[in-house]
């Protein structure tokens, strides 16, 4: 989709401000003439927080005279591990935290509102590289995310950050589950004169000294042919299994290329299912 819009951009001599990969999806951008000679603008590559999407739910908040069952009230109701204090949504006075009001309980300070139990609030904007946003949520449990017009749009936890990272991760790990499979398939089935027919003809003069030195397409180029197929002895349907592996290639590239917002979820269901299904033949002694 991403290089769809791209090459529509580029039809048109067109960009958009900011870089619509680089905002989350609700945000505003504005269309305007590419200056760019073959409308090719270069592209940020740093991943920003605003992408996330905990970064563009406004939180809860409380104000500071609120009182510290309320604000207790709160957390528990919606499992919050901390609430910003605010008289308006440009204003942030602080942030209550289970361990700020913990430790003035302990300690016998008066804590009878919110304001007595806040401390001062980690602030970024939109547009702060992601990996320095991680640095700061480990150290202080969170992050209020601030867009442009100085309104807090978000507030990032560890558990946001576990949660963006296992999405990003679980595609790229089964990826390299079903390569690693596949090789484990094709292992010492072919002669390497059979191995170099199937290399792409771009890259004919590549070394390879076995199947480990093949991509995805090349495994696909080397089944394709009926009787290098019938070497693996397996009883299921050529043209589906090719079809398939031919999908999980296509996906893999996409994952390679790292967009924040993921794999598309039926890309990600087919990478799983394909996994699941190479895990089968190991199971059943064919690989």
């Amino acid at each position: 989709m991403v290089r769809e819009i791209r090459a529509a951009l580029e039809r048109y001599n067109l960009k958009t401000t900011p870089d619509f990969e680089t905002v989350w999806l609700d945000e505003e951008i504005l269309f305007e003439q590419s200056t760019s000679p073959d409308g090719a603008d270069l592209v940020d590559p740093v991943v920003r927080i605003g992408r996330i999407e905990a970064a563009n739910h406004p939180p809860t908040m409380v104000a500071p005279t609120d009182s510290l069952s309320r604000v207790v009230t709160v957390m528990l109701t919606n499992d919050f591990s901390q609430v910003p204090v605010a008289t308006g949504p440009r204003d942030i006075k602080g942030v209550v935290s289970w361990k700020t009001i913990g430790s003035r309980l302990a300690l016998g300070r008066e804590c009878n509102v919110a304001q007595d139990a806040m401390e001062e609030p980690v602030i970024s904007k939109a547009d702060e590289p992601l990996f320095d946003a991680v640095l700061k949520v480990a150290a202080n449990d969170y992050l209020l995310v601030q867009g442009n017009d100085r309104t807090i749009t978000g507030i990032i936890t560890a558990s946001d950050f576990n949660l963006q990272f296992q999405s990003l991760a679980e595609p790229f790990l089964l990826s390299g589950e079903i390569e690693i499979g596949l090789r484990r398939l094709l292992h010492q089935k072919f002669t390497q004169v059979e191995l170099r027919c199937a290399l792409d003809t771009a890259d004919s003069g590549r070394e390879v000294n076995g199947v480990s030195d093949l991509t995805l397409g090349e495994y696909v180029r080397l089944l394709e042919a009926p009787t290098n197929w019938e070497k693996l002895n397996l009883k299921i349907d050529r043209v589906g299994f090719i079809s398939q592996l031919n999908r999980v290639r296509a996906i893999r590239n996409d994952v390679m290329h790292f967009d924040p917002d993921g794999v598309d979820p039926d890309d990600l269901s087919a990478l799983r299912e394909f996994a699941r299904f190479m895990k089968r033949l190991r199971e059943v002694g064919c690989a």
